[in-house]
């Protein structure tokens, strides 16, 4: 039985934009570990399940999915949103 995590996408941190952070992920965990590969050496491995991601507009929606297709899933929590209040003056501090 395949195993997944459903998590909600994290905000780029190399973009201030908040474009598609509420949208749900479920992700299958990988079954093997990666070899290079003796040729290029590049990481690989014969999983193909890793290069699926499903995209859902909510946690329901994704456990729904999961429930009807037999996946067992665990869902991580969204990381908790810190704001930072901060004026112009506090850079001349």
């Amino acid at each position: 039985m395949p195993t997944a995590r459903i998590y909600q996408r994290p905000k780029n941190a190399m973009q201030s934009g908040k474009h598609r952070t509420d949208l749900w992920q479920l992700e299958f965990e990988p079954r093997e570990a990666q070899r290079p590969d003796p040729l290029t050496g590049w990481a690989g491995s014969g999983d193909t399940q890793g290069q699926v991601r499903l995209g859902f507009a909510t946690l329901e929606a994704a456990k729904e999915y999961a429930d009807r297709e037999g996946i067992a899933y665990v869902v991580v929590p969204a990381p908790e949103k810190k704001l930072k209040l901060q004026s112009y003056a506090d850079n001349f501090r």
